[in-house]
């Protein structure tokens, strides 16, 4: 299942049935899990971790050193969940003593060109579409999609379900079940064919608008409109989701469209 053109360190730990193509180069302390395969001239450096049933394509870099000028050589990991999918010439860096690792969640499919950088953390069932960018440090929860040439400042943080229009410069945290886009970018509404999709109910996707209503439509600051939520919205799980993320931004949360300095958050 390994071409003989391609070069695998000796110490490097692959599993059973995994499909090494002509040109791959695999360093050593890289560990790849049953059933994946790594297509032509893939690059795996020292610290990778990829899970099983994995697919790497051609031209992709796991695991190179970050593009950070304070990394000093540490012993750090770059792990990729079992069965996402890797497109051409994606890049994904390893961590710094910050986190210690980068990490990508199972079943995503980073597409071409996409980069993301070290000491990100990615949950699960993401698509990153082409040329999506991720900077350091930054934080991505299940189920978001980045249409194409999305670029993240580092240290966001964006919460689960959030869809984010192609081209959109992500300056601020994106909270969860959200449609962000424009520039700066903003609010537009909440990721209902999405939430529709992975089960969600109407009550549960009128609740989350009703939230966002209070938060970037009706024009509350931002301790005014928590305030409302905490106060008239009765307690579940999706309304302390939002709640706690909007707490622990450390960057801000983005505004709602139209809001100006009025509803800035």
């Amino acid at each position: 299942m390994i071409q003989p053109l391609a070069y695998i360190h000796p110490e490097a730990k692959i599993a059973n049935n995994v499909v090494i193509e002509p040109f791959a180069t695999i360093y050593k302390n890289v560990e790849i899990g049953e059933g994946t395969w790594i297509g032509p001239n893939v690059t795996i450096m020292e610290g990778a971790r990829i899970g099983k049933g994995c697919r790497i394509f051609p031209g992709a870099v796991i695991s190179g050193i970050p593009q950070d000028l304070k990394f000093d050589g540490e012993e750090t990991t770059a792990e990729i969940g079992d069965n996402t999918t890797i497109r051409e010439c994606v890049t994904i860096n390893r961590g710094t003593k910050d986190r210690w690792k980068t990490s990508v969640g199972k079943n995503c499919l980073i597409q071409a060109y996409s980069h993301i950088a070290h000491d990100c953390i990615v949950g699960d069932n993401c698509i990153f579409s082409n040329s999506s960018t991720l900077a350091g440090h930054i934080t991505v929860g299940d189920y978001v999609v980045l249409a194409g040439m999305v670029a993240v400042h580092q240290f966001c943080s964006i919460g689960s379900h959030a869809f984010i229009a192609g081209g959109t410069l992500v300056r601020k945290d994106v909270p969860p079940f959200v449609k962000a886009a424009r520039e700066p970018i903003a609010y537009v509404g909440i990721n209902s064919v999405g939430l529709r999709r992975r089960g969600y109910s109407s009550e549960m996707i009128n609740e989350i608008q009703d939230i966002y209503r209070t938060l970037f439509v009706k024009h509350n600051n931002l301790t005014k409109a928590l305030g409302i939520i905490e106060t008239e919205f009765k307690p579940t799980e999706i309304r302390d989701e939002i709640l706690d993320f909007i707490r622990s931004s450390n960057r801000g949360v983005m505004k709602g469209f139209g809001q100006g300095k009025l509803g800035a958050m």
